[in-house]
């Protein structure tokens, strides 16, 4: 499984879809960019998020806050105490720096962020240089401090870049109930970076210090909240469903109280099977009425008069762990043939089609001018209703593979006979069949057949 998170790595770098960030300088761990063929499988997966729960949606609008706050936000949101700090210890051989909890320590008593009351686990070493030799468990603070102003660095300009988007929605309550007069239940929805100082980021995209999440508050009555937490629940399914994962790779934790967030009366974590493991990939959570009540912020039915503090449903899912997830679970390797009848391994990402960075290729079969000439005609009409890509370097076969390996769901060879008879070939991801088609058809096939395979 190790091997499939290589071969993944490898054809990210390799074929533009991410890439270590500052490499030319050495890199810089766990920080990734998405390049030309990332930031389209990005957007695709936001911009579906975004149509299937804000906007095919009359009961939940979007906003889009603010990265750096008022830090009175994070005080009364409790992201500056202990509820929002992990444990750290550091080895004393190496200074090399962990969580307690992935390190054997059990915590015994903590009434408060400086109580040290821990159970250290025997034969405890360093996975780095074997030393058994820690120093005690200490809270650590996820948030990134920053300054505001041009004073510099003095305590009253002390700022932090959001760790969540979600206290970025609850501080607008008001805002948007008093534009948009929306009655209870209903929701507000963010797609935007969040910054947490991790421990030990890794995997990948799958833990990083600057990562991007979709999450909406989900505003109910208290008595309803089972009713509505079990809907997003099935929301969050179809939405799964819809990325193409299969139900075999899918566990759904119901996370017990005493590892619940300091906001949660009850969350769920949607969990996938990585190559690296079961991980977290969303959550579902129940955050009663925390948040409006610590903001002191009310709902009032201009109706009834009726006045009372909503209690929130909060569907959270990450941005690059969908990435991630989709990738290892439609990376495939198969045996093809080749032009001279041998077999070779090749190498599809078979995404949905709504999900694939490229929908089309166009792959003329010369760089004869009379023939790009018209293969470049026909990109130039496609790319006005699909993204598309002209492809003319290399044999048609590699040109094939490079498309399988990138996901594209359909070529089109543009070939002499095409000058003659007008028509083009396409061939199918999937299938690898081919099919001769007019060239005045060639749009609504390519449509009706981008739609078959949704």
């Amino acid at each position: 499984m190790k091997n499939l998170m290589d071969k993944i790595i490898s054809l990210c770098k390799r074929r533009g879809f991410i890439f270590p960030s500052s490499e030319i300088y050495g890199g810089m761990a766990n920080t990734w960019d998405y390049g030309p063929l990332g930031v389209e499988l990005k957007n695709n997966i936001k911009q579906m998020w975004w149509k299937k729960f804000v906007q095919d949606r009359d009961d939940v609008v979007g906003i889009d806050s603010a990265l750096i706050m008022n830090p009175e936000v994070w005080k009364v949101s409790g992201h500056l105490g202990a509820g929002f700090a992990d444990l750290l210890v550091e080895c004393k051989g190496c200074h090399a720096r962990f969580k307690a909890d992935e390190m054997g320590y059990e915590m015994v008593q903590v009434e408060n962020a400086s109580s040290k009351s821990f159970k250290r686990p025997a034969n405890i070493k360093c996975p780095n240089c074997g030393s058994g030799d820690f120093t005690d468990p200490d809270f650590f603070n996820l948030m990134f401090k920053t300054f505001v102003g041009p004073k510099g660095e003095e305590e009253n300009n002390i700022a932090y870049l959001r760790p969540e988007t979600a206290q970025g929605i609850f501080i607008n309550f008001k805002n948007i109930l008093d534009t948009t007069h929306k009655k209870i239940p209903f929701g507000i929805a963010q797609i935007g970076k969040a910054f947490r100082n991790e421990i030990t980021p890794g995997n990948f995209i799958f833990r990083t210090r600057e990562f991007e999440q979709m999450e909406i508050e989900y505003f109910v009555k208290e008595e309803n909240w089972k009713k509505y937490f079990d809907e997003w629940l099935n929301e969050m399914r179809d939405w799964i469903n819809l990325l193409g994962l299969k139900k075999e790779n899918i566990i759904e934790h119901d996370v017990e109280k005493k590892e619940l967030a300091h906001y949660s009366k009850k969350t769920i974590d949607v969990e996938y099977n990585f190559p690296f493991g079961r991980k977290e990939l969303y959550g579902l959570a129940y955050r009663t009425d925390f948040d409006l009540k610590n903001h002191k912020l009310l709902y009032k039915n201009l109706s009834t008069e009726e006045e009372f503090i909503p209690h929130v449903i909060e569907p959270s899912l990450g941005v690059d762990r969908s990435v991630l997830a989709t990738l290892c679970e439609h990376y495939h390797e198969e045996k093809a043939p080749t032009a001279d009848g041998k077999q070779e391994i090749r190498t599809v990402l078979q995404f949905p089609y709504w999900l694939s960075p490229i929908k089309v290729a166009i792959l003329p079969l010369s760089k004869k001018e009379k023939l790009s000439k018209t293969a470049k005609q026909i990109f130039n009409d496609l790319k006005k209703e699909f993204i598309c890509e002209y492809d003319e370097t290399q044999s048609i076969g590699k040109r094939y593979r490079r498309q399988d390996e990138i996901g594209t769901p359909l070529c089109v060879t543009v070939d002499f006979d095409t000058l003659k008879d007008r028509a083009v070939t396409i061939r199918n991801r999937d299938s690898m069949k081919q099919e001769r088609i007019k060239i005045k058809d060639l749009k609504s096939i390519i449509k009706k057949k981008l739609d078959e395979k949704y």
